[in-house]
């Protein structure tokens, strides 16, 4: 049996489990995962996959059971701490931080952490658990007034990572590790949220502004730009017309000129033979009397030359002018063929 001063310890020692949900419910700190009871020393335990328990003999530390078969003895041997190895999820409650621009924020997380060392947790510090949560509380509200409100609401993966990092150094020797912080919620005033309302919707009537004056101006430019590409097409087409008029003006021309030139030739061919000066007075009498008939049919006054009557006298002054023009072309071949 035990001694009755054993026994009247044990009756008035309170329940440490029972005193850390007490600070738990005041502290506002909600585990997801309930508090479990101490096993009790029954020589013989089966400690349960990812849990370690710490066994004291007689006061003070004597080991950490692994998993599976585990012998005690009675009396002496105490389970002291049973250490769970899993991740564990801590709702952070929510509370109040204030930005570097003096916006207040409603601000509440949820923590993940696990124990790495089953022996620091138990005796590097009282609680862990609510070490650690109160410790993400007080870096949170330290990394918030540092931001503006802007960079809160838009970093908050940075700002998670910092609070991670923060807690971890924090953390070491409690034989904790936090794998990852999460904020949850962010809750500010309402007349800063109205006010955020009324940027945002300032904004997207801004962008619809700038994206129909874009517009506009687009068209503008693509109108201006047809415009352009037709007044150059049309011009192109007038100047291949004027190119394609002219080139067919001097083809004619050329062709013209050719065949004056070939009637020319034969002409003079012509005279150059016997009666070839009969052929041309001929030629000269028949125009004079096309010509003045042209004339009669034309005009209502016709001026008569004098000696009208004597075509002869008219053939022969035209022939006169045509033996000096030949004359003259004769002796200008002539000086030509002296200097060469």
């Amino acid at each position: 049996m035990l001694p009755l001063r054993l026994v009247r310890n044990r009756l008035i020692r309170p329940n440490r489990a029972l005193l850390q949900r007490r600070n738990y419910a005041r502290s506002g700190l909600e585990f997801f995962q309930p508090e479990k009871t101490l096993p009790t020393n029954t020589v013989v335990k089966f400690v349960p996959q990812q849990e370690a328990w710490v066994v004291e003999r007689m006061g003070k530390f004597h080991r950490i059971l692994e998993p599976g078969l585990a012998i005690l003895i009675p009396i002496l041997d105490r389970v002291r701490y049973v250490q769970s190895l899993k991740e564990n999820a801590i709702n952070v409650a929510s509370q109040s931080a204030i930005t570097s621009d003096n916006v207040t924020l409603e601000l509440d997380g949820v923590l993940y952490i696990k124990v790495v060392d089953a022996f620091k947790a138990s005796y590097g510090v009282e609680n862990a658990e609510y070490a650690i949560a109160q410790l993400a509380q007080t870096t949170m509200r330290s990394e918030i007034g540092q931001m503006t409100l802007d960079h809160v609401l838009r970093e908050r993966q940075t700002l998670n990572n910092h609070i991670t990092e923060a807690i971890n150094e924090a953390a070491l020797d409690w034989g904790v590790r936090c794998l990852r912080y999460e904020i949850r919620d962010i809750h500010p005033p309402d007349n800063v949220l109205e006010a955020m309302h009324r940027l945002v919707s300032a904004e997207r009537a801004k962008r619809a502004e700038i994206l129909e004056s874009e517009g506009k101006r687009q068209s503008a430019i693509n109108r201006a730009e047809g415009e352009k590409q037709s007044t150059i097409l049309a011009s192109q087409a007038k100047q291949a017309e004027q190119v394609n008029e002219a080139t067919g003006l001097a083809e004619a021309i050329r062709v013209k000129a050719d065949a004056t030139a070939a009637g020319i030739r034969a002409v003079a061919k012509a005279i150059e033979e016997s009666n070839g000066n009969d052929a041309v007075a001929l030629q000269v009498a028949e125009k004079y009397v096309e010509a003045f008939g042209k004339l009669a049919k034309e005009s209502n006054t016709i001026v008569v030359p004098a000696g009208l009557g004597d075509i002869g006298q008219w053939i022969a002054s035209g022939m006169g002018v045509y033996e000096t023009v030949k004359s003259q072309k004769q002796q200008q071949a002539k000086r030509l063929t002296e200097k060469t």
